[in-house]
């Protein structure tokens, strides 16, 4: 079928269920979005959605068919096909009888149309049968809704269709479907006339019943005055006339008068020779009941040698093309209403000619009953000059009255029309092609961008603005390095020690989204983490706090290439004031200045393995928040002098699962806080969370703080959506930094993770992409 049938019922589903329905039913059945109107596809596309549309919607097959054929008549009407609609009859018989005429003009621009056939006939009720014959069977539904819509449309009546036949013929070409529809028909009242009956009766519940009988009553009277009319004697009675008198009667100018009825003169004898009629008739064939030639055009016998010898048989030279009947004389007088379309059988043709694409003529059927012969009226059967000239036929041939002629010129034009708007369509798709795959490839760069710099800094930049420093009057920077990291580099291979970092820094990076604070930079086996910048909130302190507990439980699941034991880090943390600001153009960064960050460094250089050192501002900041300090005391810290330090030992409210941003294994008791300690072994955590233990389809669980949003507990990516919202559009990024190792590792690694969800293979492969600081520096 062609497109334009799918495009229909892709509007159908999209108006009448939604986009959702549609993009699901698209998905079910494996087909594209969009269908070119002029392109061919495969009828089993079109039974497929229309199936998947029936189990979907939970509908039975006729009453979708129905409402397809019903839409699919309004579809025609928007598209253009309004006016030849209207134009093909007079009532609802004609309308009908001509569908197949209508077909076959429609063919001459759609040559792949393979479209039903109707034949209509008459009852002496009123009724009609319908007989429907298609190639494609299971769509004889669509018709009801069809001929059901057009006659309340054009004609104003309603239409009953049931079937009372259906079965598969043996035709020439094979099985096919004929099914035979009851049509009877009921005429809609205007509303004028109604609101005329309904608004005089005084009784509104009989209304309908009472309309109907004075609207039978008006008639009758009507019939009745009419016939009264006719039976009263004129008052003179007037001389009969001939019937030439009466005809110069009415064609007289000024003087004439119309007839109620009219009756067609014959002349006694057919003023015509033989040979003129031939000449003028260029393409008609006449043969009888045994299908014998008793007579034929001038210009069929050109084409046709063989019919210059009266008597063949007309079934030797042609085969009958549509309807698809057999060539009988009885078949033919049963669609004796509709166009015949006959082509000539390559074998009967000279031997010179064979390679020559067979001639199509198309025509009418008209049964002589005095002579008790048919009369095939027809006329060549071409689409362009392109076909005229394969058959070496010429304008010539066809009769200077003959349509054809100017209807072979108007089709060539037509068909570049229709060629030039196949490929805008074409181009039009491969253009929505484009652009969706452009998105894509946005969304590709900016996940990168937003990994490099805060959303709304970034957002800027591509704006071609300027990103002013901006001062933050409290903050928190953490800073942590791996112990003997230098002893390690010196002892393995630079291949290990990335691999060690990369792991490290994606459970480094996991735990950022959890507990929304943002990763600055990495330089070496240095990590440099803010709370509070670039998005202010109160609880930075505490979020850091967490994000370092979070840091000395991941890394006792790392292990040193050298001695095979955990690794150990140390952590500091300051709080205090900041300025940030973007550094640079080529490789622009996000960068923290000020004392704070320099005194972040020294508690992080003058810490303990293991160990997070505080200092003091920090403690002032968690003394209340339900964190355990230990208290360390003075120190000498370089180019500060004497400072009062603190070790962070653990959060008393909080469980490991909820630091580490994980669902709870098993429930706890409301009435026990679990104790999470620095002291724990690292058999007890690998106990807990064993290395083959495959975490990457575990959602992140953000941690609840003050500040957090109502739906914090929720999946990250819906958490960052709502900060965003609140805090006039200043979201921060917590992207993962994957590094140039990340298809291989990406396996091996248990901590590679995502953000909300398990991401699928397709966002998978856009995050190896990414590569994180510390390879880039590399």
């Amino acid at each position: 079928m062609y497109g334009f049938i799918n495009t229909c019922l892709k509007s159908l589903v999209v108006e009448k269920y939604g986009e959702e329905v549609w993009e699901k039913l698209r998905v079910q059945t494996g087909v594209q979005d969009t269908f070119l109107t002029f392109e061919v596809y495969r009828d089993e596309i079109t039974m497929q959605l229309i199936d998947k549309a029936c189990k979907m919607l939970d509908v039975p097959p006729d009453m979708v068919l129905k409402q397809f054929g019903e839409y699919f008549f309004e579809f025609c009407k928007r598209s253009g096909y309004d006016h030849m609609l209207r134009t093909l009859g007079g009532n609802l018989y004609e309308f009908i009888e001509n569908l197949d005429a209508l077909h076959s003009y429609l063919s001459l621009s759609y040559q792949e149309m393979n479209a039903p056939s109707f034949r209509v006939e008459k009852n002496e009720d009123g009724s009609m049968h319908l007989h429907y014959y298609s190639d494609r069977r299971g769509l004889c539904h669509i018709v009801p809704g069809i001929i059901g819509a057009a006659a309340l449309d054009f004609f104003n009546i309603e239409i009953s269709m049931e079937i009372v036949n259906q079965s598969e013929e043996e035709e020439r070409t094979g099985k096919k479907e004929h099914i035979v529809f009851l049509v009877t028909q009921k005429p809609v009242f205007s509303y004028r006339r109604r609101n005329k009956f309904s608004s005089s009766s005084p009784f509104h519940s009989r209304s309908g019943t009472l309309v109907e009988k004075q609207l039978n009553k008006e008639d009758t009277e009507r019939a009745t005055n009419k016939n009264r009319d006719k039976a009263s004697p004129p008052s003179t009675c007037p001389l009969k006339k001939s019937h030439w008198e009466t005809i110069k009667g009415i064609v007289t100018i000024g003087k004439g008068r119309l007839l109620k009825g009219f009756d067609p003169v014959y002349p006694k004898t057919l003023c015509i020779d033989p040979k003129t009629f031939c000449n003028g008739l260029p393409f008609h064939i006449v043969f009888d009941e045994e299908l014998r030639v008793k007579q034929a055009g001038v210009s069929i016998q050109k084409i046709v040698p063989g019919l210059q010898t009266l008597g063949i048989r007309l079934n030797q030279y042609f085969s009958i093309v549509r309807p698809e009947v057999k060539f009988t004389i009885s078949s033919v007088q049963k669609f004796i209403n509709s166009q015949f379309v006959f082509r000539t059988k390559r074998e009967m043709m000279p031997e010179s000619w064979k390679q020559r694409p067979m001639l199509e003529l198309r025509g009418q059927m008209i049964w002589m009953e005095p002579v008790q012969c048919m009369l095939y009226l027809c006329s060549p059967l071409l689409r362009t000059l392109h076909e005229l000239e394969e058959r070496h036929m010429h304008i010539a041939d066809i009769a200077p009255h003959d349509v054809t002629r100017d209807l072979i010129l108007l089709n060539q034009q037509r068909l570049a029309e229709m060629e030039l708007s196949n490929q805008l369509e074409r181009k039009k798709e491969e253009l929505r092609i484009l652009s969706k795959h452009l998105e894509e490839e946005k969304k590709k760069t900016e996940a990168l961008l937003y990994a490099m710099l805060p959303r709304h800094v970034a957002n800027q930049l591509k704006e071609g603005k300027r990103v002013e420093a901006g001062e933050f009057k409290e903050c928190t920077i953490l800073f942590s390095d791996v112990v003997t990291f230098t002893n390690i580099c010196a002892q393995c291979e630079p291949i290990q020690i990335v691999l060690l970092l990369n792991v490290m820094y994606l459970r480094f990076d996991r735990l950022t989204t959890v507990h929304d604070v943002y990763k600055v930079e990495t330089i070496g086996d240095a990590y440099m983490v803010v709370g509070g910048v670039p998005v202010p909130v109160s609880t930075h302190a505490e979020r850091v706090a967490n994000f370092a507990l979070g840091m000395i439980i991941a890394a006792k699941d790392i292990k040193n290439p050298v001695s095979g034991n955990p690794i150990q880090i140390r952590v500091g943390i300051h709080t205090g004031p900041v300025l940030a600001g973007v550094v640079g153009e080529k490789m622009p960064r996000y960068c923290l200045f000020g004392d704070t960050v320099n005194i972040a460094s020294r508690m992080e250089s003058h810490g303990v393995p293991s160990k997070i050192h505080l200092s003091a501002s920090v403690h002032q900041c968690l003394k209340d928040k339900n964190f355990e300090m230990m208290d360390r005391g003075e120190i000498d810290v370089k180019g500060k002098g004497k400072m009062h330090t603190y070790f962070l030992v653990r959060n008393t409210m909080a469980t490991e699962d909820e630091v580490m941003g994980r669902p709870p294994r098993d429930p706890v008791p409301s009435h026990e806080s679990a104790q999470l300690s620095l002291e724990c072994s690292a058999e007890a955590f690998q106990s807990a969370c064993p290395q083959d233990s495959d975490e990457t389809s575990l959602p992140i669980i953000a941690m609840k703080y003050a500040d957090s949003p109502t739906e914090a507990h929720t999946s990250v990516k819906g958490r960052n959506e709502s900060r965003a919202k609140d805090l006039a559009g200043k979201p921060r990024d917590s992207e993962t930094n994957v590094s140039l190792h990340g298809d291989q590792q990406s396996s091996k690694d248990p901590y590679h993770l995502t953000q909300g969800r398990s991401k699928p293979a397709a966002a998978a492969a856009r995050i190896r992409n990414v590569r994180s600081n510390f390879c880039n520096l590399l």
